[in-house]
């Protein structure tokens, strides 16, 4: 907006100061301005201007997502590209952060590049994936580690989550023979689950709004809730007590569990997915629960090479 307002002057489409870069048909004493030619693969690799219903298909684009230190040449002269060929702008741009090894931007002549897919390697992509968007506030710097990654994976996916659906599921085979009919069903149960609903709809919600690690966060909570009802509910102790209570008791967690690993899929979509494929749907009666897969497995801190 600051550049904008300084005022703006007509930009040269080509250049004749060097000759590296795509000639302009007809002259050849001309190259194409890097940013034009660049900039244009975002519409032709959408179809443009051969492919009509592919690029009606795909463009405009929902959200340019674009690295903050050449915001300029995607939100200034982009637009004035598309605009002065009469199409439809980007719906949003967006500006990410650089992440930073132990809060130090990553340089070769300092040699703490780190190679991600090493990092994918060593803790798993889920892991690094509900890292990178739990821990990193999406448009501002953000910075990582080795022991981030594994504090954050354990504590909220593995002792967290994880916990949750294996001493639910492993619960329910052990001592239900693996379905849990109709119980008695008490407040509690409705105030777990608006909880669960009520975190989940922030999770899209911030979503929706770029606000990634406060849409995880907010997920979190509806974790917690599940955790602290379990607790307090104590379906083990019901097992001798009062079995129909038990039963409604599962049942919610069920509900809830599936609602949870339904909306996190997006972020860690493999172990979500393997978490679904062992819970029943919501009208599934014949499902029979077995002996649960641990999903999350605790990480332990790796050596990373840097590159």
């Amino acid at each position: 907006m600051r550049f904008v307002e300084g005022g703006l002057v007509d930009l040269s489409v080509s250049r004749t100061s060097f000759d590296w870069g795509v000639p302009v048909p007809g002259s050849p004493d001309h190259v194409m301005y890097v940013w034009v030619d660049a900039l244009t693969n975002y519409i032709t690799g959408a179809g443009y201007p051969h492919d009509v219903p592919r690029f009606e298909k795909f463009w405009p684009a929902d959200i340019h997502l674009i690295g903050k230190d050449i915001v300029r040449f995607h939100a200034v002269y982009w637009p004035a590209f598309l605009m002065s060929a009469n199409l439809p702008l980007p719906k949003q741009i967006f500006g990410h952060g650089f992440l930073l090894n132990r809060g130090e931007k990553m340089s070769k002549s300092v040699g703490n590049v780190v190679d991600p897919m090493q990092l994918a390697e060593l803790y798993g992509v889920d892991a690094l994936r509900y890292f990178l968007l739990r821990d990193v506030s999406f448009g501002n710097d953000g910075t990582f580690s080795d022991e981030a990654i594994v504090t954050r994976a354990n504590a909220d996916l593995s002792n967290s989550f994880g916990n949750l659906a294996q001493r639910v599921l492993a619960f329910i085979a052990k001592n239900c023979e693996g379905h849990v009919p109709e119980g008695r069903a008490e407040e509690a149960d409705a105030v777990l689950l608006a909880e669960v609903d009520i975190a989940c709809a922030g999770f899209r919600v911030a979503f929706d709004d770029l606000a990634l690690s406060q849409g995880v966060e907010t997920w979190m909570t509806g974790v917690f809730a599940c955790n602290q009802y379990i607790d307090a509910q104590a379906p083990w102790a019901l097992r001798k007590t009062d079995p129909e209570r038990m039963n409604a008791v599962l049942r919610t967690l069920l509900r809830a569990i599936r609602h949870l690993a339904t909306t996190i899929l997006p972020v860690i979509p493999t172990s979500a997915g393997k978490l679904l494929v062992q819970l029943p749907s919501a009208d599934d009666e014949d499902f029979r629960i077995a002996a649960p897969t641990p999903i999350f497995p605790r990480l332990e801190l790796q050596a990373v090479e840097e590159a």
